[in-house]
């Protein structure tokens, strides 16, 4: 298997081009799965307050590295601040909660999971995530399901920049124009459900017409297809041959044609979920 790359944040940090999500992995087999996973060679797992699984991932994690003697630096831990810790105090504590449930000493990201703008607090939130950076509890921050207009107004509150904004994407809706925003700002993409759940387009003839071209699987096309597109995406599957099948993407390269023919499946109601960044709330 080809050696994941990384894309260098704008704090300069690294951070693999593939991630492990881990919603909703919990108990025994949830430790199984994470751990499963760093086997196969992930080195960026993804967790957040509202998965209730800090705790396991940070227990597969510290497992992996007693067993395999791979180094903590080498691994990438994020997790997602909750709406309901929105509030600049409550953030703070919320940050070293979150650390403290990994069992870790310090936090690779941190982002905040949802803005919530009907609270409306997501300024103070962003604050206090910049303050847990200068402190060294967290070394790389950012948001998630952030929309341009909510990423200018932490921008201009605190003159710092995200440095990552994870975000649906997926075929079916490939955000090209928060993908030309965060290029203009320097912010990393990361994509959560980069399959698309459920409603996965595998049979889709630009996915599959690309699968058979390659000799690769359908999930295995639309992976590199987010890889191409300059966004790191967080597949999970708790099988570990499927894990180790996501990771398998770096071995092969689309072309511009068939990159532009998987885009073209965008749709303007292609979200999963009613999902929208302006009236969801997730406390």
């Amino acid at each position: 298997m080809t050696e994941t790359p990384t894309h260098t944040l704008n704090d300069g940090h690294s951070i693999p081009a593939i991630g492990f999500g881990t919603y909703p992995l919990k108990g025994h087999e949830g430790r199984d799965a994470v751990h499963s996973a760093l086997d196969n060679g992930y080195r960026l797992l993804d967790s957040a307050t509202n998965y209730e699984n800090e705790g396991v991932v940070g227990r597969a994690l510290r497992d992996f590295l007693t067993e395999s003697g791979v180094s903590r630096d080498a691994i990438t831990v994020q997790s997602k601040l909750a709406g309901r810790h929105h509030g600049y105090e409550s953030a703070l504590q919320a940050g070293y909660e979150s650390v403290t449930r990994l069992g870790l000493d310090r936090l690779d990201v941190l982002l905040i999971h949802w803005p919530n703008p009907i609270e409306d607090k997501y300024r103070e939130a962003w604050r206090a995530l910049v303050e847990l950076q200068q402190r060294g509890l967290v070394r790389s921050i950012g948001v998630s399901n952030f929309t341009a207009e909510h990423l200018a107004n932490i921008i201009e509150d605190s003159g710092v920049t995200p440095a990552i904004n994870q975000i649906e994407l997926h075929p079916y809706f490939n955000q090209a124009s928060m993908r030309a925003e965060h290029q203009r700002l320097g912010i990393l993409t990361e994509s959560w459900s980069p399959l698309g759940k459920r409603s996965a387009p595998f049979d889709e003839p630009p996915v599959a017409d690309a699968a058979a071209a390659h000799g690769v699987t359908p999930a295995q096309t639309i992976l590199r297809w987010q890889v191409q597109i300059g966004s790191t995406p967080l597949p999970k599957s708790s099988t570990p041959s499927r894990q180790a099948e996501n990771l398998d993407v770096f071995g092969f390269e689309l072309t511009d044609a068939e990159v532009a023919a998987i885009s073209s499946l965008t749709k303007a109601d292609g979200r999963l979920f009613n999902g929208d960044p302006d009236t969801h709330q997730e406390m």
